[in-house]
C-alpha cells in the first residue's frame, strides 16, 4: 500500500509554538502530510514571532499563541477552538506550557513523543508515540510524527516562504560583485550559547584579510547591538553592520545571499540552512549531532563532548537525547583556531 492509498484524518492540529529554528524543522513534515493528502486541512498553533517568520506558509491556516499572556491567552485559544474536533494533534513540543496548551485541541488521536524523549508529564496528554527509532537530529524527530499516520518524512523539502519584497531588500544590502561573504550572527537566544565578541571579532578579520565580506546580523535587543558593537571594536577591519535593520521575513533572504553563515546554536543556523547556505556552527552548549545544520555539519565546530567530559565528567554518549551543557565559559572549549580551520575547510572545498 503507498502512502497516498491510506486514508488521512479529515484535518490535523499540529502544536509547535517555538523556536525560530525549530518551526523551521517541522516545515519537511508539513510539507509530507500536503503531498501525500493534498486536501487536509492543517492548522498550527504556534508562537507570535515564530507565525511572523512562516507567514505567507500555504495550506496552513496557524493559530497564534504568544506566551506572554499566558492563562488568559490560553483561555483565549480554548475559545477559538471551541466546537472544533480534529482527526489528530501532533504535539511536537515537550515544554509543560505545550502540554497544558494542548488541552484546548479536541483530537480522537494525540499523537506525542516516545517514551525515552518525554519529560514535563507529556506523557498525560498524548495517546499515541513515535517511534522511538526516530533518529538524532530534531529534524528526523519531528519527521517521525508522520510515521503514526502512516507515513514516512522521505524527502526534505523547507520552500520557507519569502516574499519578493524581503528578496528585494537583501539584494540593496550589499553588491553583487562576486565576492565571497561570510555572515556573522552571533546571538543566541540563550546567552550561554554565544561566542565572546572577541572571537567572533578574530575570525572576521581572519575572512576579510581572506579578501572576504563580513556582514554582522542580530535583532534588536541591547544584547544583541552591545555584542555587534564589542566585535566592530575588536575586528581592527570595516565590517557591513546589518544588526537590528532586518524583519523576520527579510532574515532568510539575508541568508540566502551568504556563502558562509557563523553562528551558535540559533535560529540563523537552521533558517540558513533551509535556504540552502552553508554554516559554521559553533557548538559546545549542544550536540550538532541533534542541532546542527540540517544538511550539511562539515563546517561546524564541535567540542560538545570535550563539555561533557568537562562539565559533567561524561562522554556525550552518555548523555540524555537532547541535553544542554549551558555552564558559564563552556563556549570558551572553541578557540578561534578551531572556528578559523572550519572556515578554511569551507574555502578549500569551494575555491574559486
Amino acid at each position: 500500500m503507498s502512502q497516498h492509498d491510506i486514508d488521512p484524518p479529515r484535518s490535523i492540529c499540529l502544536l509547535r509554538l517555538s523556536a525560530l529554528g525549530d518551526v523551521t524543522h517541522v516545515l519537511p513534515l508539513v510539507h509530507t502530510l500536503q503531498r501525500a493528502w493534498p486536501g487536509v486541512a492543517l492548522t498550527w498553533i504556534i508562537g507570535k514571532g515564530e507565525q511572523r517568520l512562516l507567514e505567507g506558509l500555504p495550506g496552513v491556516e496557524f493559530v497564534v499563541y504568544d506566551k506572554k499572556t499566558g492563562r488568559e491567552g490560553m483561555g483565549t485559544l480554548r475559545r477559538d477552538l471551541a466546537g472544533r474536533d480534529f482527526g489528530a494533534l501532533l504535539l511536537m513540543q515537550l515544554a509543560l506550557r505545550a502540554n497544558l496548551l494542548s488541552r484546548a485541541v479536541h483530537a480522537r488521536r494525540r499523537i506525542g513523543y516516545d517514551r525515552a524523549r518525554s519529560k514535563e508529564l507529556h506523557g498525560l496528554f498524548v495517546n499515541e508515540r513515535i517511534p522511538t527509532d526516530a533518529g538524532g537530529h530534531v529534524l528526523d524527530v519531528l519527521g517521525a510524527f508522520a510515521r503514526p499516520l502512516g507515513l514516512r518524512q522521505e524527502r526534505i523539502e523547507w520552500n520557507l516562504p519569502v516574499p519578493a519584497d524581503a528578496r528585494e531588500w537583501a539584494r540593496a544590502q550589499w553588491p553583487g560583485d562576486g565576492q565571497p561573504t561570510l555572515v556573522v550572527s552571533p546571538c543566541s537566544s540563550h546567552a550561554l550559547r554565544n561566542w565572546s565578541p572577541e572571537r567572533n571579532a578574530a575570525v572576521a578579520a581572519h575572512a576579510v584579510a581572506q579578501g572576504w565580506r563580513v556582514v554582522l546580523c542580530g535583532g534588536r535587543s541591547e544584547l544583541e547591538r552591545n555584542t555587534a558593537d564589542a566585535i566592530l571594536a575588536a575586528a581592527g577591519v570595516p565590517l557591513l553592520d546589518l544588526v537590528g535593520k532586518d524583519t523576520l521575513k527579510q532574515l532568510p533572504a539575508l541568508l540566502e545571499r551568504a556563502d558562509l553563515v557563523m553562528t551558535p546554536d540559533s535560529g540563523p543556523t537552521h533558517i540558513a540552512n533551509a535556504m540552502g547556505t552553508k554554516v559554521l556552527g559553533l557548538h559546545a552548549a549542544t550536540d550538532p549531532a541533534r542541532s546542527g545544520p540540517y544538511s550539511d555539519r562539515r563546517y561546524c565546530v564541535d567540542r560538545y563532548d570535550d563539555a561533557a567530559r568537562h562539565f559533567l565528567g561524561k562522554p556525550a554518549s552518555g548523555l540524555r537525547w537532547g541535553a544542554k551543557i549551558e555552564r558559564e565559559g563552556v563556549m570558551d572549549l572553541i578557540t578561534v583556531d578551531d572556528a578559523i580551520a572550519a572556515f578554511e575547510r569551507y574555502r578549500a572545498d569551494h575555491a574559486r
